[in-house]
């Protein structure tokens, strides 16, 4: 592959190898190869493809069959084909690439090899194979001993090279391989100098990113919508008279304290004794009895307003029991609804923005707090069998934000007319004074 476009297809490979690999989660490192002489060309492996150990070492076994070589092996702590796509620099920036020495020993380089996914084992499965085919151990050097060194290329020579990868918070992973960069540029500029052919490899000892795959073996293929699980919804509280309901209630809590500092105690999860409900034409009293010997009593009433000219039921007031003491608390004021609807609110409090206004004479009770969340309540008119009626919410179409938007919005507009309308009132002089001829006189009438 041409080393111009090696990082631009390090990033197409790896998007390719994104979309396409399936059911893999074998850790990978890239392999690069190139020589200053002739390597025996490879295809382009396909996109998802991971080169095998087995695949790695048939092709290096052909690549250092016979002859003398003398490899220059860069094994950095930590690499992977993101690296070339993050910090490459691969989107025509090539000024911000981490790897132009790279690129440069790539590009001018008779033979080049590119395997962007090759199988990794856990430990540098190359060096151990190189130190088998060329039948040398190998030799640690970085740039400085390299050029005070004399290299016999009449035996095989294994050169390692080790390189770092990002570890400490005060260098960027960019700015680390970039002094990688430069050191291969020098090993590569050494090699150059003193006229010694090689053969290069740049790979990593594992990998910088490992991204888990799941398996989709044992999934449905093909399009399947994306829905999230929708949990159990806990059917309302029903009280029924001659097998019809008469009142129905829901709240996904129900929460009561006894102190501003005590804990909340949630009755919707527990199940209550409906014992000395009742209900009729005219009004109606909901008694949810708890064996933890908590009361709450609702009691509503249906009423005919003339002005509306229909009937409209209230909340008059909510009662909790507890240890032979009762708090009682109005909702009169604020919890209302048309008689054939039901009523509903996402918070019904008595402490803040409260809906329920405490109405307590007994000192001991006037710590009690309710907090009702997401609470549904209807007393009458109970047309739809086992479902609520259309439900008069507690929160208006228009909050007082969007009064305070609309009402701005008009001012606004106003005044814009008003300056249009007195800029169309301008006139400009239909009359001009000639020198050539008598001046104009003006009547005081005009």
């Amino acid at each position: 592959m041409a080393g111009s476009s090696l990082l631009r297809f390090m990033a197409f490979i790896a998007f390719l190898f994104a979309f396409f690999a399936t059911g893999s989660s074998t850790a990978q490192v890239p392999v690069l190869l190139w020589s200053s002489g002739s390597l025996r060309p490879l295809a382009s492996p396909a996109a998802g493809h991971i080169t095998s150990n087995d695949q790695l070492t048939t092709y290096l076994t052909s690549a250092f069959g016979s002859g003398p070589h003398t490899v220059l092996f860069f094994l950095q702590d930590k690499l992977s084909k993101d690296d070339f796509t993050v910090f490459g620099g691969v989107f025509g920036n090539k000024q911000d690439s981490a790897f132009p020495n790279l690129e440069t020993a790539l590009q001018s380089s008779s033979s080049s090899v590119t395997l962007p996914a090759s199988e990794w084992s856990g430990s540098s499965a190359i060096l151990s194979l190189l130190q088998e085919k060329l039948g040398v151990s190998p030799l640690l050097v970085d740039a400085d001993t390299l050029s005070h060194l004399s290299v016999d290329t009449s035996v095989s020579n294994l050169l390692l090279i080790n390189l770092p990868y990002c570890t400490d918070l005060h260098r960027s992973c960019k700015e680390v391989l970039r002094d990688n960069d430069e050191i291969i540029g020098k090993v590569l500029s050494v090699m150059k100098a003193q006229n010694i052919p090689y053969t290069a490899i740049y790979t990593g000892l594992q990998p910088s990113r490992v991204i888990s795959e799941t398996s989709v073996s044992n999934q449905l293929v093909g399009r399947s919508l994306l829905q999230a699980v929708v949990p159990d919804v806990k059917p309302p509280i029903m009280f029924n008279v001659s097998n019809s309901p008469c009142i129905m209630l829901w709240a996904q809590n129900l929460n009561i304290s006894l102190s501003s500092t005590s804990q909340w105690i949630d009755l919707a999860a527990q199940t209550p004794s409906l014992t000395g409900s009742l209900c009729n034409g005219s009004s109606s009293l909901l008694v949810l009895s708890y064996e933890s010997g908590f009361t709450l009593s609702f009691a509503m009433r249906r009423q005919f307003y003339p002005v509306s000219a229909r009937n409209w039921f209230t909340l008059d007031s909510v009662q909790l029991q507890s240890g032979g003491l009762t708090a009682s608390f109005i909702g009169s004021r604020n919890i209302y609804a048309p008689a054939e609807y039901s009523y509903h609110c996402q918070s019904v409090s008595s402490f803040q923005d409260a809906l329920l206004v405490p109405n307590n004479t007994n000192q001991n009770t006037t710590q009690w707090r309710l907090n009702f969340i997401d609470f549904q309540i209807q007393g009458f008119g109970l047309a739809n069998g086992t479902d609520f009626s259309y439900a008069s919410d507690c929160a208006g179409f228009f909050t007082p934000g969007i009064w305070m938007g609309l009402l701005t919005a008009l001012l606004m507009l106003l005044i814009l007319v008003y300056g249009l309308h007195m800029i169309m009132q301008l006139n400009t002089m239909d009359r001009f004074d000639d020198p050539k001829g008598p001046s104009i006189s003006v009547p005081q009438s005009e």
